[in-house]
């Protein structure tokens, strides 16, 4: 194997700094960090590490081997493309170490308060059971949509299936029960449920997500060797059937021509290619190097693409950005023929900041990314149900993995909605558990408090 370019050092150095300050913290931000760094080793290691040994030549329907970089010669690219993300993910790791640090100093103990609260639980359970009907819905009617795409057949469906992600992952997180056996059954459903909605839709988001919960779990709960051989299984069992899982879906004939593409790759490579192209953030690397600094959007014209973000499509009167397709139309559409194609980005934080601002804007982009990933941490402990929900969201849409200041913002002002909603429905649970409390007594009204701890 080749010698790894300067700049894939400096981001692994990075990425273990990353693993220090996740060490030196406990709860969830914990988990985050972790999550975080093997979600960008996977980019911004693992594959340019393939790319550097194999060094694959370019074929239609093989993202990895990207002809930009082929082109330059992969030795050469991948450090040009790399340095500003090198320089970005070391500011962020100095960051989240002196975050880290700082809150070792001012530790307090922190408790989720509504984990296992009867009224959240019921809610959750109320949301998965909602969102499902839709997800079955719309995979009987061909409109469940797939990884990528700029809009769903039907958008009614496609909103209406977001509250069984709040309640899938909610429940993985804060259900509760003195018998475990409730509590793996539950927890076997809850991610069969999200397995099957991974390859229905042919993301990688819905199986992630639910993975994380887990982590998210553990660490509200106490680690163990056995969670932690348990999460380790679930981790790997998912890498290695990911690509079976895929090709079920998959015709005769494309399961052909994918093995034909991985058969460029050696073989101990090959099972995990189907994972390795939807780690996809080198893409948008080499997408920031080719339209270069300071190019897209003015400082300005962000500001208020962020503040609409968090506003109703119905109350603006002109479309709101969408920071993917515009990511793919006008900067990879710099460097490739994108015409023909209509697909919604992942772009990184560290690259949009790139393409914005330069280096200002990169260490920008992180510093946001910081703040939401603390923010995000923090909102689940939180006693009210709004911030919980949004904590709860923010798991199963990975922004603070591979998004930058304007896609999390969007992601924010969407579940907005479906937070509205969560809350509603929490409100019609809490007043039905006390009409049910009171009829299943001898008339005396039994009060029911919003929001109590329940068992740990």
């Amino acid at each position: 194997m080749p010698a790894l370019e300067p700049e894939i050092l400096v981001i692994m150095a990075a990425l273990a700094t990353m693993v220090v300050a996740a060490a030196l913290t406990s709860g969830v931000l914990r988990v985050l960090l972790v999550a975080q760094a093997l979600y960008w080793a996977m980019s911004y290691v693992a594959r340019p590490a393939v790319l550097l040994t194999v060094l694959p030549d370019p074929h239609f329907g093989d993202n990895v081997a990207d002809p930009r970089l082929a082109a330059l010669g992969y030795d050469v690219a991948i450090g040009e493309v790399l340095r500003p993300v090198a320089f970005g993910l070391s500011v962020y790791a100095l960051l989240v170490l002196g975050y880290a640090l700082w809150s070792r100093r001012n530790r307090t103990p922190r408790v989720a308060v509504l984990a296992g609260d009867p009224d959240l639980t019921a809610t959750l359970g109320v949301l998965y059971v909602l969102g499902t009907m839709a997800r079955l819905a719309a995979a009987a009617t061909g409109a469940a949509g797939g990884a990528g795409e700029v809009q769903s057949a039907s958008p009614i469906l496609s909103l209406l299936t977001m509250p069984a992600t709040l309640g899938a992952v909610g429940l993985i997180v804060f259900y509760r029960s003195a018998k475990p056996v409730n509590t793996a059954l539950l927890l076997g459903i809850l991610m069969l449920g999200e397995l099957w909605w991974t390859t229905t839709i042919q993301s990688k988001t819905p199986v992630l997500g639910a993975a994380l919960a887990i982590a998210v779990r553990f660490a509200l709960t106490g680690w163990s060797r056995g969670k932690i051989a348990g999460i380790g299984a679930v981790s790997i069992a998912g890498i290695a059937g990911f690509d079976w899982l895929q090709s079920l879906k998959s015709t005769p004939y494309l399961r052909a021509q994918a093995e034909l593409i991985d058969s460029a790759y050696p073989e101990p490579v090959r099972p995990f290619l189907g994972l390795l192209r939807r780690f996809d953030l080198l893409e948008a690397a080499t997408d920031a190097y080719y339209t270069g600094p300071s190019t897209w959007l003015s400082p300005g014209e962000v500001v208020g693409h962020l503040a609409r973000s968090m506003i109703p499509g119905q109350l603006l009167a002109e479309p709101k950005l969408q920071s993917g397709t515009a990511w793919a139309t006008e900067v990879r559409g710099a460097s490739v023929d994108m015409s023909q194609i209509s697909v919604s980005l992942a772009e990184g934080n560290v690259n949009e900041g790139y393409v914005i601002g330069g280096t200002a804007g990169v260490v920008v982009g992180v510093a946001f990314t910081a703040v939401v990933l603390v923010c995000w941490s923090r909102s689940l402990y939180s006693r009210h149900l709004p911030a919980v929900m949004f904590g709860i969201a923010l798991i199963e849409v990975p922004v603070v993995f591979e998004r930058g200041m304007l896609g999390s913002a969007e992601t924010l002002g969407k579940y907005l909605q479906v937070v509205v909603l969560a809350w509603l429905t929490h409100l019609v649970v809490v007043e039905w558990r006390r009409y049910r409390q009171r009829t299943t007594t001898t008339g005396t009204a039994v009060p029911v408090s919003v929001g109590s701890k329940g068992s740990e």
